[in-house]
């Protein structure tokens, strides 16, 4: 045996790996096992026949015994795999990895799924103390008809003592893998604001609404919420895309007023806005609600099917695995749920990868990495979180150097369940990061918002999205000149209409946002399909919009009601020579983005600078473009109200045949087969079901 061997076998007792592996660059491997032992090696995969050696018990100890190799052996040639074998491992602590537990290029750390077999790493605590409700004063507040079904569980009793708050960022219930409803009325969608209690002549671009948070509320359902503990409610009370949960101060059930708790909304309150009442335990009077006593710790819940024949699981840490400063590690196949806050958190370090991962049921986000490079979330399967998908942001926007983030080839879906708004699927912030073949659906607010210079957004399928919101866009980004530089192209689009079929947007570049190529995308049945809200040198090229109303809208707002925020970056620049802290007119932005250098004196307001080029347009109707704004575009080669001859548009394919008259125009065939999810050993399911 070689000296690196027994150096080896000193470190980690009875771990069987030849000197001969190293020299052929070989992975090393580790095993955890629910029968595991962390006094074992780690060795085998299963316990030996005498029961003396096998698997660790805990990914923490393969984590240690890593680090202990690192330490003695250095960088291991191939590097090292820990395979996890299959079942539920209920996370008392959050898995941590730091700058010790990195990699490197030849010597890549892996912790994986052991073949095909299911591991699940949850944050939360299974829940096995339920009992009959006995208590009479809670079986008096309980609907009459669920008096028999809700059963209660001491948390306390299960060491729960932070329960969080209804706000946000709490405690939550999954029983059989689904997210349980918090009690509230109505069961199911909103009611309206019937009138508003004080009028102190609150406007917002000429809308009428009061900046004091009570308002009439419509027949008498609130009366059963007096003497409640902590009720809420949860409204879009001004905007549709601003939300906010605010505690009930008050019930005048003689007036019919509602009141909630000061700091008010920032917005303020409008007539027939919309909420819901929330963390009543009146309310809890359908299955799969639950409500939580958070003076005494006693969970009231009632189960869709008996609670015997379930799992019940409350949510308990913020996280299920953070990663501080590490590199070159790489988490696969496994299922991450129940935390609170995000589920896979990854700051600092380069070239990490989460890889065919299946995340649900947290209370947060998915998957966050931040001022990483060269990493990325690829293959996962995610649902049913509390607020978004996957965020990356990483790059230096002063420098415009890129961080290289990827997240590809990922089904997002059924997210935001409680932070409604601003939660996307996918966020790119810095420079230079990257979203593509994603599918992303069923949501109440946006699918992907970018912010920063020069992020591609390519080859994603995005569908039935800004279901609960209006003035919103599937893809987002908004308010600042600098941020130049991105590529969306060869996306699919469809189904996009907004909260009750008002009207949303596909591509919203909001307020002045400038310089995005808009290229090769299909647009089916998206309101305001292509958004340029009164922002410069952006194109929309190539493009096919299929019963779209509009598919084009372009504004001069910086000429109109949003004159202020261009005065604010006008004065900055004479104060500071900068806009949003940007040198914008010299290096690198004057060589990268050299409409830059004169903006100011180039009538910054003025929207000019878009061209409109060669797009197709079927149905619905072409342009809503502001009259201020016409004379400053570049319109060519667009094919309006012509039949491009599509290959088979009653079954929606948008493909174009040869004798199509867009193709003499210069359109350029765009890849649709390449659109959307692919086939891979790092996806967690294939085919994807929808």
């Amino acid at each position: 045996m070689s000296t690196v061997s027994r150096r080896f076998m000193s470190i980690v007792p009875c771990i069987l790996i030849a000197s001969v592996a190293f020299a052929q660059e070989k992975p090393a491997s580790l095993f955890v096992a629910l029968n595991g032992n962390d006094a074992w090696s780690g060795a085998s995969s299963e316990p030996n026949a005498a029961g003396t050696d096998g698997p660790f018990k805990t990914i923490e100890r393969a984590r240690d015994a890593i680090r202990a190799m690192k330490s003695s052996l250095g960088i291991l040639p191939g590097g090292v795999t820990v395979q996890i074998r299959q079942g539920t491992y209920y996370l008392e602590k959050t898995l941590a990895f730091a700058a010790e537990d990195s990699g490197a290029s030849n010597f890549p750390i892996v912790y994986s799924g052991f073949a095909n077999e299911e591991v699940r790493l949850v944050g939360g605590k299974f829940v096995d103390n339920f009992a009959a409700v006995k208590d009479a004063a809670v079986l008096d507040r309980l609907d009459p008809a669920a008096r028999e079904h809700v059963v209660q569980a001491d948390l306390k009793a299960l060491g729960i003592a932070n329960f969080g708050a209804p706000s946000g960022d709490g405690l939550e219930v999954f029983f059989n893998d689904q997210p349980m409803t918090l009690s509230r009325w109505p069961n199911e969608g909103f009611v309206r604001i019937k009138d508003l209690v004080e009028d102190d002549g609150h406007k917002i671009h000429g809308i009428p609404g009061s900046t004091v948070g009570k308002f009439v509320y419509d027949g008498d359902r609130p009366k059963r919420w007096v003497g409640e503990k902590d009720a809420w409610l949860h409204g879009y009370w001004f905007w549709d895309w601003s939300d906010q949960r605010q505690k009930i101060e008050s019930i005048d059930i003689e007036k019919s007023i509602l009141a909630v708790v000061p700091p008010y909304h920032g917005y303020g309150y409008r007539k027939g806005q919309w909420y819901y009442a929330l963390n009543i335990l009146a309310e809890l009077d359908s299955p799969c609600e639950w409500y939580l006593d958070r003076d005494t710790g006693i969970l009231y819940f009632w189960p869709p099917t008996p609670i015997a024949e379930g799992r019940t699981v409350v949510s308990v840490l913020d996280n299920d695995l953070v990663a501080k400063d590490a590199s070159y590690l790489t988490i696969r196949k496994m299922t991450f749920e129940a935390s609170r806050g995000t589920a896979v958190s990854i700051s600092g370090g380069t070239h990490n990868r989460i890889a065919a991962c299946v995340i649900r049921n947290v209370g947060g986000a998915a998957v966050a990495i931040g001022d990483s490079t060269d990493s990325g979330v690829y293959g996962c399967d995610m649902y049913q979180m509390g607020k978004g998908g996957i965020s990356l942001s990483g790059g230096n926007r002063t420098t415009l150097t890129p961080a290289n983030l990827v997240a590809e080839n990922n089904h997002i879906h059924h997210y935001s369940r409680w932070s409604r708004m601003y939660n996307a699927a996918i966020a790119l912030n810095g420079v230079g990061n990257r979203a593509a073949h994603n599918l992303i659906h069923d949501a109440p607010h946006m699918a992907i918002s970018f912010g920063g210079n020069d992020h591609v957004i390519e080859f994603n399928e995005i569908y039935n999205v800004c279901e609960e919101s209006n003035d919103a866009g599937a893809m987002y980004a908004g308010r600042d000149w600098t941020m130049r530089g991105h590529a969306i192209r060869y996306n699919y689009l469809h189904q996009i209409k907004g909260f009750e079929g008002k009207g949303c947007v596909g591509v919203y570049l909001d307020d002045m946002f400038a310089s995005a190529s808009i290229f090769g995308n299909i647009f089916h049945q998206v309101t305001s399909a292509a958004f340029i809200g009164g922002g410069r040198d952006n194109t929309v090229e190539n493009n096919i919009f299929v019963d779209c109303s509009p598919a084009l809208h372009i504004d001069a707002r910086a000429l109109g009601w949003a004159y202020e925020t261009a005065d604010n970056w006008i004065k900055e620049e004479k104060e500071k020579g900068t806009i949003s802290g940007i040198a914008y007119n010299k290096p690198p932005y004057s060589e990268r983005f050299p409409q830059l250098i004169n903006i100011i004196n180039d009538e910054p307001k003025v929207p000019k600078g878009n061209l409109i080029a060669r797009n197709i347009c079927v149905g619905g109707k072409w342009d809503d473009v502001e009259e201020k704004a016409r004379a400053h575009q570049t319109f060519q080669d667009n094919l309006l109200d012509e039949d491009p001859h599509f290959v088979d548009a009653a079954n929606k394919d948008f493909r174009l045949k040869e004798d199509s008259p867009a193709l003499k125009l210069g359109f350029k065939p765009i890849p649709v087969d390449k659109i959307g999810p692919y086939q891979h050993p790092d996806r967690a399911s294939w085919p994807i079901a929808r």
